[in-house]
């Protein structure tokens, strides 16, 4: 949802407001849920949680729109437009690797996208920072996404447009409507700089601006609010307290189990070797990419860094790894590896880590939605 910090400069006030999007202060009077939702056709009979619980984020149903018709360009092409350490979102499958600017969808949220005979949901909700790619079969059929204009404990609430039924982004479960109680399935990516995509997948394609829409790609309309001494907007559900609400975490889902990994340790260490049920896994956090939510201009924000989550599991054995001379390295083999799990050099060459399904979240968001989280630890 859009938010704005009214110190930024006044001309992005107006052209916001030039592209009809209805801006609301957190302390306006909402209408009433039921009244909302009046002329959805969404089966409000079926729900497993409270309407109360959905907030109206200002934007209505598409105002934020999606990309429905996605066209990509050459890394070429895109490197006119931009930088080497702005965020993209990287999803791989069947030999195509596509990077979606955090720049892009920061406007649009949902990119209704395919590869090859998989169709895949592209998502990032900005006031909870979760990028997470879902596929958007339901029942065997292929559904079209859109943003809603609802709020769940400051997460987007996405709808499909057959049913209407309102979907959780941060979870891919749907919480009202017909579809109520059943799961999109969540499908491996990660955010890391342009140029780490670009190094990793040369023959990759790279989301376009040409998205039919005019929006000041490139500029950040949430200035400010990824600071680690902000409140996230539109929480009515207490805050964990085991973490700052706006504090990075990188979390992981692994059988049914969560675990978060604080950047303020991740940072430190780089490179983190554990277990989790039973599994070993590797957590990297090198330097890369920046935050989307910080300065006016994506291009001069902060300095995030780039992560990525991946099981230590390969032909049967289990690889320690670690950082040095800016590079990692597993110490079975001496093989260095990149961001994106794959083997760069030596007896590995050309062998990728597994992913696992993790992201880059603001604390509160994943906490709300994983209570249960074990927090990593600095041994």
């Amino acid at each position: 949802m859009i938010y704005f910090n009214f110190s930024y400069h006044k001309h992005l006030i107006l052209q916001v407001l030039c592209f009809s999007v209805a801006i609301f202060f957190s302390g306006i009077t909402m209408a009433s849920n039921a009244q909302s939702l009046e002329n959805w056709k969404t089966d409000l009979t079926k729900k497993n949680i409270d309407l109360s619980e959905l907030r109206s984020g200002g934007p209505p149903k598409d105002g934020i729109p999606a990309i429905n018709d996605p066209s990509f360009v050459s890394i070429e092409q895109a490197s006119q437009w931009i930088e080497h350490s702005e965020p993209v979102i990287v999803f791989e499958l069947e030999g195509m690797a596509r990077a979606y600017p955090l720049q892009i969808l920061i406007w649009h949220e949902i990119v209704n996208d395919r590869f090859g005979d998989t169709p895949v949901l592209i998502t990032f909700c900005p006031l909870c920072y979760s990028a997470i790619v879902f596929d958007r079969r339901i029942k065997g059929k292929t559904h079209e996404f859109g943003v809603s204009g609802f709020l769940r404990h400051s997460d987007m609430i996405m709808f499909d447009r057959n049913t209407e039924s309102l979907w959780q982004q941060f979870t891919g479960e749907a919480i009202v409507g017909e579809y109520t109680g059943i799961s999109l399935e969540i499908l491996p990516s990660q955010i890391i700089s342009f140029k780490q995509f670009l190094e990793a997948h040369p023959n990759g394609k790279v989301l376009s601006r040409e998205t039919g829409h005019l929006r000041a790609y490139g500029e950040n309309p949430y200035v400010g609010y990824d600071d680690i001494n902000n409140t996230p907007l539109y929480m009515k559900k207490s805050v964990d307290g085991r973490l700052k609400p706006m504090q990075k975490i990188i979390g992981i889902q692994l059988n049914g189990a969560q675990k978060a990994y604080p950047y303020s340790i991740t940072k430190d260490e780089i490179v983190i070797n554990d277990v989790v049920e039973e599994t070993p896994i590797v957590i990297l956090h090198m330097e890369g990419a920046r935050s989307a939510m910080d300065a006016v201009l994506i291009s001069r924000s902060r300095k995030a860094g780039s992560t990525g989550a991946y099981s230590r599991n390969i032909d049967d054995q289990v690889l320690t790894f670690s950082y040095t001379d800016s590079t990692i390295t597993d110490n079975q083999t001496g093989s260095k590896w990149n961001i994106t799990g794959k083997a760069i050099s030596g007896p590995m060459e050309g062998r990728l880590l597994k992913p696992l399904i993790s992201g880059d979240y603001f604390a509160f968001a994943w906490l709300v939605f994983w209570p249960d989280t074990e927090i990593y630890k600095q041994k």
